[in-house]
Protein backbone atom coordinates (compact mmCIF):
# COMPACT_ATOMS: atom_id res chain seq x y z
CA UNK A 1 0.00 0.00 0.00
CA UNK A 2 1.25 3.66 -0.88
CA UNK A 3 0.10 6.17 1.47
CA UNK A 4 -0.30 9.68 -0.08
CA UNK A 5 0.06 12.77 2.11
CA UNK A 6 0.20 16.59 1.37
CA UNK A 7 2.65 17.88 3.99
CA UNK A 8 0.58 19.80 5.95
CA UNK A 9 -1.37 16.46 7.04
CA UNK A 10 2.31 14.53 7.32
CA UNK A 11 3.23 17.77 9.51
CA UNK A 12 -0.04 17.36 11.62
CA UNK A 13 0.50 13.97 12.05
CA UNK A 14 3.82 14.14 14.00
CA UNK A 15 2.38 17.36 15.84
CA UNK A 16 -0.61 15.12 17.18
CA UNK A 17 2.35 12.12 17.84
CA UNK A 18 4.53 15.02 19.81
CA UNK A 19 1.09 15.80 21.77
CA UNK A 20 0.35 12.23 22.81
CA UNK A 21 4.18 11.44 23.96
CA UNK A 22 4.15 15.06 25.98
CA UNK A 23 1.07 13.47 27.97
CA UNK A 24 2.06 10.21 28.64
CA UNK A 25 5.84 12.21 30.34
CA UNK A 26 7.77 9.91 27.77
CA UNK A 27 9.80 12.56 27.21
CA UNK A 28 13.71 12.16 27.68
CA UNK A 29 15.03 13.63 30.83
CA UNK A 30 18.36 13.34 29.50
CA UNK A 31 17.76 15.87 26.80
CA UNK A 32 19.18 19.46 26.49
CA UNK A 33 17.83 22.24 26.81
CA UNK A 34 18.37 23.53 23.32
CA UNK A 35 17.37 19.95 21.93
CA UNK A 36 13.72 18.44 21.14
CA UNK A 37 12.75 14.79 19.90
CA UNK A 38 9.60 13.96 18.39
CA UNK A 39 8.70 10.83 17.39
CA UNK A 40 6.86 8.78 14.61
CA UNK A 41 3.62 8.74 14.18
CA UNK A 42 2.88 4.97 14.79
CA UNK A 43 0.43 4.99 11.95
CA UNK A 44 3.07 5.77 9.43
CA UNK A 45 5.92 3.47 11.37
CA UNK A 46 8.58 3.84 13.83
CA UNK A 47 11.16 6.60 15.01
CA UNK A 48 12.16 9.31 15.45
CA UNK A 49 13.34 12.86 14.96
CA UNK A 50 15.82 15.17 16.97
CA UNK A 51 16.00 18.85 16.27
CA UNK A 52 18.71 20.50 17.66
CA UNK A 53 19.51 24.54 18.06
CA UNK A 54 23.19 24.83 17.63
CA UNK A 55 23.30 28.61 16.66
CA UNK A 56 20.75 30.93 16.72
CA UNK A 57 18.62 30.10 13.18
CA UNK A 58 20.33 27.27 12.39
CA UNK A 59 19.28 23.77 13.67
CA UNK A 60 20.57 20.61 13.34
CA UNK A 61 17.69 17.85 12.69
CA UNK A 62 18.33 13.63 12.83
CA UNK A 63 15.92 11.79 11.68
CA UNK A 64 15.84 7.65 12.38
CA UNK A 65 12.63 6.74 10.36
CA UNK A 66 11.45 2.94 9.13
CA UNK A 67 7.87 3.61 7.15
CA UNK A 68 5.58 0.47 7.36
CA UNK A 69 4.22 1.56 3.92
CA UNK A 70 5.79 3.40 1.00
CA UNK A 71 4.98 6.48 1.68
CA UNK A 72 4.67 9.78 -0.87
CA UNK A 73 4.31 13.13 0.34
CA UNK A 74 3.19 15.90 -1.98
CA UNK A 75 5.55 19.46 -1.26
CA UNK A 76 3.19 22.82 -2.13
CA UNK A 77 5.45 25.53 -4.10
CA UNK A 78 6.29 28.25 -1.89
CA UNK A 79 9.00 29.97 0.07
CA UNK A 80 12.28 27.61 0.95
CA UNK A 81 14.97 27.88 3.50
CA UNK A 82 18.88 26.66 2.82
CA UNK A 83 19.48 23.46 3.96
CA UNK A 84 21.72 20.87 3.63
CA UNK A 85 21.51 17.08 3.76
CA UNK A 86 23.08 13.77 4.16
CA UNK A 87 21.35 10.09 4.23
CA UNK A 88 23.53 7.55 6.13
CA UNK A 89 21.14 5.18 4.71
CA UNK A 90 18.17 4.47 2.81
CA UNK A 91 16.96 6.93 0.06
CA UNK A 92 14.11 9.83 -0.32
CA UNK A 93 13.36 10.72 -3.67
CA UNK A 94 12.16 13.49 -4.91
CA UNK A 95 11.08 14.79 -8.94
CA UNK A 96 14.61 16.05 -8.94
CA UNK A 97 16.69 13.53 -7.67
CA UNK A 98 17.61 11.22 -4.87
CA UNK A 99 19.02 12.30 -1.02
CA UNK A 100 20.94 9.09 -0.45
CA UNK A 101 22.70 6.21 -2.68
CA UNK A 102 25.74 8.36 -2.88
CA UNK A 103 24.12 11.64 -2.83
CA UNK A 104 24.23 14.53 -0.72
CA UNK A 105 21.79 17.61 -1.27
CA UNK A 106 22.46 21.16 -0.81
CA UNK A 107 18.50 22.82 -1.21
CA UNK A 108 19.25 26.35 -1.80
CA UNK A 109 17.13 29.24 -0.58
CA UNK A 110 14.50 30.79 -2.74
CA UNK A 111 11.42 29.49 -4.40
CA UNK A 112 11.06 25.74 -4.48
CA UNK A 113 9.03 24.46 -6.73
CA UNK A 114 5.98 22.27 -6.29
CA UNK A 115 7.01 18.41 -5.58
CA UNK A 116 6.95 14.80 -4.34
CA UNK A 117 9.15 12.85 -1.92
CA UNK A 118 9.01 9.25 -2.41
CA UNK A 119 9.90 6.72 0.85
CA UNK A 120 10.14 3.12 0.15
CA UNK A 121 8.62 1.16 3.11
CA UNK A 122 11.16 -1.06 5.32
CA UNK A 123 13.91 1.11 3.71
CA UNK A 124 16.18 2.71 6.80
CA UNK A 125 16.40 6.08 6.98
CA UNK A 126 19.20 7.63 8.97
CA UNK A 127 19.61 11.00 8.11
CA UNK A 128 21.04 14.44 9.24
CA UNK A 129 19.85 17.83 7.93
CA UNK A 130 21.27 21.31 8.89
CA UNK A 131 18.01 23.84 8.15
CA UNK A 132 19.49 27.71 7.70
CA UNK A 133 16.60 30.26 8.63
CA UNK A 134 17.76 33.63 7.34
CA UNK A 135 19.82 32.07 3.91
CA UNK A 136 21.92 35.27 4.47
CA UNK A 137 23.49 34.24 7.18
CA UNK A 138 25.95 31.47 5.38
CA UNK A 139 27.60 34.92 4.94
CA UNK A 140 28.78 34.59 8.45
CA UNK A 141 30.68 31.88 8.04
CA UNK A 142 31.91 31.99 4.17
CA UNK A 143 32.65 35.94 3.76
CA UNK A 144 33.95 37.38 0.60
CA UNK A 145 37.02 39.91 0.57
CA UNK A 146 34.26 42.99 1.16
CA UNK A 147 32.70 40.81 4.22
CA UNK A 148 29.39 39.49 2.19
CA UNK A 149 28.55 36.11 0.93
CA UNK A 150 31.36 34.57 -1.19
CA UNK A 151 30.58 35.13 -5.15
CA UNK A 152 30.29 31.56 -5.37
CA UNK A 153 27.48 31.16 -2.95
CA UNK A 154 25.23 33.51 -4.01
CA UNK A 155 23.44 31.14 -5.67
CA UNK A 156 22.06 29.68 -2.30
CA UNK A 157 20.34 32.51 -1.39
CA UNK A 158 17.76 33.75 -3.90
CA UNK A 159 14.71 35.04 -2.35
CA UNK A 160 12.30 35.54 -4.53
CA UNK A 161 14.05 33.19 -7.47
CA UNK A 162 13.85 29.89 -7.82
CA UNK A 163 16.21 27.87 -5.51
CA UNK A 164 19.27 26.27 -6.07
CA UNK A 165 19.69 22.40 -5.71
CA UNK A 166 22.77 20.83 -5.75
CA UNK A 167 23.33 17.32 -5.72
CA UNK A 168 26.80 15.86 -4.72
CA UNK A 169 29.08 12.72 -4.11
CA UNK A 170 29.06 11.69 -0.47
CA UNK A 171 32.89 11.57 0.83
CA UNK A 172 34.10 9.65 3.32
CA UNK A 173 35.14 13.02 5.33
CA UNK A 174 31.21 14.30 4.98
CA UNK A 175 30.03 10.62 6.18
CA UNK A 176 32.43 10.84 9.12
CA UNK A 177 31.79 14.38 10.19
CA UNK A 178 27.57 12.71 9.95
CA UNK A 179 28.50 9.72 12.07
CA UNK A 180 29.92 12.07 14.71
CA UNK A 181 27.04 14.50 14.79
CA UNK A 182 25.22 11.90 15.63
CA UNK A 183 27.67 9.91 18.03
CA UNK A 184 28.12 13.12 20.16
CA UNK A 185 29.49 11.82 23.22
CA UNK A 186 29.73 15.25 25.20
CA UNK A 187 26.82 17.19 26.90
CA UNK A 188 26.09 20.44 28.18
CA UNK A 189 27.38 23.48 26.93
CA UNK A 190 30.66 21.31 25.75
CA UNK A 191 27.65 19.11 23.35
CA UNK A 192 26.68 22.42 21.49
CA UNK A 193 30.49 23.93 21.25
CA UNK A 194 31.24 20.18 19.80
CA UNK A 195 28.18 20.66 16.86
CA UNK A 196 29.07 24.02 16.75
CA UNK A 197 32.51 22.98 15.17
CA UNK A 198 30.91 20.08 13.25
CA UNK A 199 28.28 21.93 11.31
CA UNK A 200 30.85 24.38 10.24
CA UNK A 201 33.34 21.45 8.93
CA UNK A 202 30.23 19.75 7.60
CA UNK A 203 29.42 23.18 5.59
CA UNK A 204 32.94 23.58 4.18
CA UNK A 205 33.60 20.29 3.32
CA UNK A 206 30.06 20.39 1.05
CA UNK A 207 30.64 23.28 -0.33
CA UNK A 208 34.40 23.11 -1.10
CA UNK A 209 33.96 21.62 -4.45
CA UNK A 210 31.23 25.15 -5.18
CA UNK A 211 33.29 27.46 -3.91
CA UNK A 212 36.82 26.01 -6.18
CA UNK A 213 34.97 26.30 -8.87
CA UNK A 214 34.31 22.41 -9.50
CA UNK A 215 31.01 21.98 -11.71
CA UNK A 216 31.67 18.10 -11.07
CA UNK A 217 28.17 17.93 -9.82
CA UNK A 218 24.19 17.74 -10.60
CA UNK A 219 22.55 21.34 -10.44
CA UNK A 220 19.03 21.53 -10.81
CA UNK A 221 16.97 24.38 -11.38
CA UNK A 222 13.55 24.86 -12.90
CA UNK A 223 13.93 26.33 -16.58
CA UNK A 224 9.90 26.96 -16.32
CA UNK A 225 7.70 29.75 -15.25
CA UNK A 226 5.71 28.33 -12.13
CA UNK A 227 2.36 28.28 -13.81
CA UNK A 228 4.10 26.04 -16.52
CA UNK A 229 5.51 23.69 -13.97
CA UNK A 230 2.37 23.60 -11.93
CA UNK A 231 0.51 22.43 -15.39
CA UNK A 232 3.33 19.58 -16.05
CA UNK A 233 2.38 18.39 -12.18
CA UNK A 234 -1.01 18.50 -13.58
CA UNK A 235 -0.34 16.04 -16.67
CA UNK A 236 1.18 13.63 -14.19
CA UNK A 237 -1.77 13.61 -11.91
CA UNK A 238 -3.25 13.01 -15.55
CA UNK A 239 -1.13 10.08 -16.11
CA UNK A 240 -1.26 8.37 -12.58
CA UNK A 241 -4.87 8.75 -12.25
CA UNK A 242 -5.48 7.31 -16.30
CA UNK A 243 -2.31 4.24 -16.27
CA UNK A 244 -4.82 1.73 -18.16
CA UNK A 245 -5.90 4.60 -20.70
CA UNK A 246 -3.80 7.21 -20.66
CA UNK A 247 -4.48 10.29 -23.57
CA UNK A 248 -1.95 10.53 -26.49
CA UNK A 249 0.96 12.88 -25.53
CA UNK A 250 -1.05 15.70 -28.19
CA UNK A 251 -4.24 15.39 -25.71
CA UNK A 252 -2.55 15.40 -22.75
CA UNK A 253 -1.03 18.89 -23.88
CA UNK A 254 -4.98 20.45 -24.99
CA UNK A 255 -5.83 19.03 -21.39
CA UNK A 256 -3.30 20.92 -19.44
CA UNK A 257 -2.56 23.87 -21.80
CA UNK A 258 0.60 23.66 -23.02
CA UNK A 259 2.25 22.55 -26.48
CA UNK A 260 3.53 18.72 -26.91
CA UNK A 261 7.00 20.41 -27.24
CA UNK A 262 6.67 22.07 -23.83
CA UNK A 263 5.63 18.24 -22.25
CA UNK A 264 8.44 16.80 -24.37
CA UNK A 265 11.14 19.61 -22.53
CA UNK A 266 9.38 19.65 -19.42
CA UNK A 267 9.00 16.07 -18.66
CA UNK A 268 13.14 15.60 -18.88
CA UNK A 269 14.01 18.44 -16.86
CA UNK A 270 11.45 18.05 -14.32
CA UNK A 271 10.77 14.43 -13.78
CA UNK A 272 13.84 12.65 -14.84
CA UNK A 273 12.27 11.17 -17.83
CA UNK A 274 10.16 11.12 -21.30
CA UNK A 275 6.67 11.01 -20.44
CA UNK A 276 5.97 7.64 -21.90
CA UNK A 277 8.92 7.13 -20.16
CA UNK A 278 7.18 8.53 -16.59
CA UNK A 279 4.22 6.38 -17.77
CA UNK A 280 6.12 3.23 -18.47
CA UNK A 281 8.35 3.37 -14.77
CA UNK A 282 4.72 4.22 -13.32
CA UNK A 283 3.06 1.51 -14.56
CA UNK A 284 5.16 -1.19 -14.18
CA UNK A 285 5.79 -0.11 -10.09
CA UNK A 286 2.36 -0.66 -9.80
CA UNK A 287 1.92 -3.51 -11.44
CA UNK A 288 5.01 -4.72 -8.95
CA UNK A 289 2.84 -3.89 -5.98
CA UNK A 290 -0.50 -5.87 -7.55
CA UNK A 291 2.16 -9.15 -8.64
CA UNK A 292 3.35 -8.59 -5.02
CA UNK A 293 -0.31 -8.89 -3.44
CA UNK A 294 -0.57 -12.84 -4.28
CA UNK A 295 -4.22 -12.64 -5.89
CA UNK A 296 -3.86 -12.34 -9.58
CA UNK A 297 -2.25 -13.28 -12.54
CA UNK A 298 -0.06 -11.92 -15.15
CA UNK A 299 -2.37 -10.97 -17.84
CA UNK A 300 -4.77 -9.54 -15.15
CA UNK A 301 -2.35 -7.38 -13.66
CA UNK A 302 -0.98 -6.42 -17.18
CA UNK A 303 -4.59 -6.09 -17.99
CA UNK A 304 -5.06 -3.23 -15.19
CA UNK A 305 -2.05 -1.34 -15.99
CA UNK A 306 -3.03 -0.81 -19.62
CA UNK A 307 -1.08 -3.50 -21.45
CA UNK A 308 -3.76 -5.86 -23.80
CA UNK A 309 -0.44 -8.15 -24.73
CA UNK A 310 0.75 -10.04 -22.27
CA UNK A 311 3.86 -10.28 -24.11
CA UNK A 312 4.41 -6.90 -24.85
CA UNK A 313 3.92 -6.40 -20.57
CA UNK A 314 6.30 -8.90 -20.08
CA UNK A 315 9.04 -7.15 -21.89
CA UNK A 316 8.22 -3.85 -20.37
CA UNK A 317 8.81 -5.22 -16.79
CA UNK A 318 11.75 -7.39 -17.47
CA UNK A 319 13.50 -3.73 -19.02
CA UNK A 320 12.39 -2.05 -15.61
CA UNK A 321 13.25 -5.27 -13.44
CA UNK A 322 15.69 -7.16 -15.13
CA UNK A 323 13.13 -10.27 -14.23
CA UNK A 324 10.16 -11.44 -16.12
CA UNK A 325 6.35 -11.21 -14.26
CA UNK A 326 6.17 -14.84 -14.25
CA UNK A 327 9.87 -15.13 -12.43
CA UNK A 328 9.07 -12.48 -10.51
CA UNK A 329 5.57 -14.65 -8.48
CA UNK A 330 7.83 -17.46 -8.22
CA UNK A 331 10.41 -15.50 -6.56
CA UNK A 332 7.96 -14.20 -4.14
CA UNK A 333 6.32 -17.87 -3.55
CA UNK A 334 9.56 -19.64 -2.71
CA UNK A 335 10.59 -16.52 -0.15
CA UNK A 336 7.44 -16.61 1.67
Amino acid sequence: MTIILMLEEYFRMWDEAKELWEEAEYTSRSLEKYETILPMPTYLGQGYAKDIEVFPNLCLTIGNYLYHDDLHIQKPGGEHPLHFDIALSGKIKSDYGTLGNGCTLISGGGIQARKIDRIDKFDQILSVHIYMGQPLMLANFFPGEDGELLPQLKMLTRNNDWQERIYLKMTPALQGVAQQIINCPFCGITKQVYLQGKVLEWMALQLAPIIAGDRNYKSTTPGFKPKTIDQLHHAREILLSRLENPPSLLELAVMVGVSPRTLKRGFPELFGTTVFGYLCDRRMEYAQKLLRQGNLTVIEVANIVGYSNPGHFAAAFKRRFCITPKQYLKQLSVNS
